[in-house]
């Protein structure tokens, strides 16, 4: 035992910890260079209505920035940064560890015609300049409260005004050119200083009007900087620094961004889809308990003896309930791709609670869900190849080829599509080519081999056994009630799953095209978990109702039930672009309805799947326990 307690100690001698990446502190001395970074410039958030969705370089030739001494250089980032549209350089403003500065010339440039056509439009959009200090974002001071948080979860500040201090229309409006940053600093130990808070306050003043003989730029006059569309103007950028002390230690300087705004809106929202759930759990309890096995009881009570046995209700089907599906390849090839899309989300909320998808690691959140679907490959194929050879399936090939390639080559070719749009506009979004081939590279080297060892694996274990036989001859359908038809019973199903994660949804298309931070991801997995038990019932109910009304073609109809709520969530977003959005240009039109066709279609796969192996299991399990001659 002591030899044990010994090697365990040697151990812990040489042990050393770690930290997340992106998010390990960073101490200075009095005098240190701070490091100062730029990103691209996007849509203000909390701008409503958001003018459109295309990003710029923040170097980009059309706006004229100042640009680093020392040449650009671009700060190297992850997978889901890049997609995500990070592009991050070093910047002209030099930052010095407790040393404030006042006034100081960054350059001065000369915007001509086109250059100030360009950035006056992009200032009445409300384009937001992206800083970042010791890797915090850089916030605007007129969006900071009192006790530190931001409204709104808002980063980033305004590239001009358009009103002036009265709130009268400026024409043409006003460029920022002078930047007053305030930096916190906590005091770690005696001449150890951390980086705990920035923001700033932009400011648009003409200050070469002032200018003396050297043509030193003054901060002193209350002139506003315009840049007029029809001529050349001369443009001077300056800044200030004041540094102050912080209580704030340096491991909570995040809370500030990634608070959530009034938690009551999410509680309330959770405990009422709760309650639905909680409902249409002892419903679906009550016709499982009670109705289902009343008409086992009464089944298989019948006299075997007699001559004449009469089936009725859902047990007239049993010979027809497990009969193959049309299309089963394309059913079967949607059921893995459901299940992996299930098996991604839910690692990601698991990592998503730990911590490790925290805003400061910039790109994480899209570099855990491409890998962790590009490994959950293997999950795809095994389910649909276990799916079609319960079908009884001869073109496995098939299934297995269309499993590794179908849905991937659909996102990615509507990504590239999407991307060309954004190429053609300049924007900063756009993916760059080196990326798009390590996204190849990875769906080409991993997904398939995985895909295609997961459905060798799935065809090897075979099928699953049907409790009943299946009848040679189909028998017909009656007809049923118009609630009953599959798209009308399909998308009053449907609303029960969206009205149970609304909430969250909004939140979430927020951050997408709203430019916000989202970090809720505590009531998100809990909304999550919800949706999936909604969906379940719901899809379950359904098949029953179905099979009573003698209509045994449940395998696309509880697919298509369980992802009904993809149909409402395009509605939504629809909605939310007309009354949150103002989208003028022909370009971010395509590109909004582009994101949004991609999450319903994700939506839709992932929630048709728990549909579909809900109902799948439940009618096993109804079946299992009929009496068949």
């Amino acid at each position: 035992m002591w030899r044990a307690s010994i090697a365990l100690l040697l151990l812990a001698w040489h042990a050393s910890a770690w930290y997340l990446p992106g998010s390990a502190p960073r101490s200075f001395r009095e005098g240190d260079a701070v490091p100062i970074h730029v990103n691209t410039l996007q849509p203000m958030s909390g701008a409503t209505p958001v003018h459109g969705l295309v990003s710029y370089d923040f170097y980009d030739e059309r706006l004229g920035f100042c640009r680093p001494e020392g040449g650009i250089h671009a700060q190297k980032g992850g997978l889901g940064s890049a997609l995500f549209g990070d592009r991050i350089y070093n910047s002209a403003v030099t930052l010095e560890m407790l040393h404030d500065k006042q006034c100081v010339p960054l350059c001065m440039t000369t915007a001509n015609a086109e250059q100030a056509a360009f950035i006056n439009e992009r200032i009445n959009e409300r384009y937001a300049v992206n800083w970042m200090v010791d890797g915090l974002p850089v916030a605007d001071i007129d969006m900071t409260k009192n006790d530190g948080t931001l409204r709104a979860n808002s980063i980033g500040f305004a590239l001009g005004t358009v009103l002036d201090a009265n709130g009268h229309h400026l024409s043409p409006p006003a460029l920022y050119n002078h930047y007053e940053l305030n930096v916190s600093y906590h005091e770690r130990a005696p001449g150890e200083y951390r980086v705990v808070g920035v923001n700033v306050r932009p400011m648009s003043i003409d200050s070469l009007a002032a200018a003396g003989s050297q043509g030193t730029p003054s901060c002193q006059v209350h002139e506003p900087m315009f840049l007029q569309p029809d001529t050349t103007t001369p443009v001077a950028y300056t800044y200030s620094v004041v540094w102050t002390q912080s209580n704030t230690p340096w491991a909570t300087r995040w809370d500030a961004y990634l608070h959530v705004v009034d938690p009551r809106i999410h509680w309330y929202s959770l405990l009422n889809s709760i309650a639905i759930v909680a409902l249409l759990c002892v419903m679906v309890a009550l016709i499982m308990a009670r109705a289902v096995r009343r008409d086992i009881y009464r089944y298989n009570a019948i006299d075997l003896t007699e001559d004449i046995q009469e089936d009725y209700g859902w047990k007239l089907v049993h010979g027809e309930v497990f009969r193959p599906p049309a299309s089963p390849v394309l059913l079967s090839v949607m059921a893995g791709a459901g299940a992996q899309l299930g098996a991604m989300a839910t690692v990601t909320l698991f990592f998503a609670l730990l911590g490790f998808l925290s805003p400061s690691n910039r790109g994480s959140l899209g570099t855990i869900m491409i890998v962790t679907w590009t490994l959950f490959g293997i999950v795809s194929g095994w389910v649909s190849a276990k799916v079609y050879a319960s079908f009884d399936g001869a073109q496995w090939r098939r299934t297995m080829f269309l499993n590794a390639t179908l849905f991937p080559a659909m996102v990615f070719g509507l990504m590239n599509l999407l991307n060309l749009v954004l190429v053609l506009n300049h924007s900063s979004d756009a993916v760059p080519f080196g990326t798009l081939l390590a996204l190849l590279a990875m769906w080409c080297l991993i997904h398939i081999p995985l895909s295609l060892v997961g459905s060798y694996l799935g065809l090897k274990s075979g099928g699953l056994e049907h409790p009943v036989r299946v009848n040679q001859i189909p028998r017909q359908i009656p007809p049923v009630p118009w609630y009953l038809q599959l798209w009308p019973s399909a998308l009053l199903a449907g609303l029960l799953p969206f009205g149970a994660a609304w909430l969250e949804l909004f939140f979430i298309i927020n951050s997408l095209f709203g430019n916000r931070v989202y970090y809720a991801f505590g009531f998100l997995t809990l909304t999550f978990i919800v949706t999936v038990v909604t969906t379940a019932t719901v899809s379950i109910l359904t098949c029953y109702c179905h099979l009573c009304a003698e209509d045994y073609r449940w395998h696309w109809r509880s697919f298509i039930t369980g992802g009904a709520s993809a149909f409402w969530l395009f509605l939504y977003g629809l909605f939310f672009c007309v009354t949150r959005l103002n989208l003028p240009d022909f370009s971010s039109q395509f590109l909004f309805l582009g994101y949004l066709l991609i999450l319903t279609a994700l939506d839709f796969l992932l929630f048709g799947f728990v549909g579909f192996a809900a109902c799948y299991a439940c009618v096993r399990r109804m079946y299992q326990h009929i009496r068949v001659d």
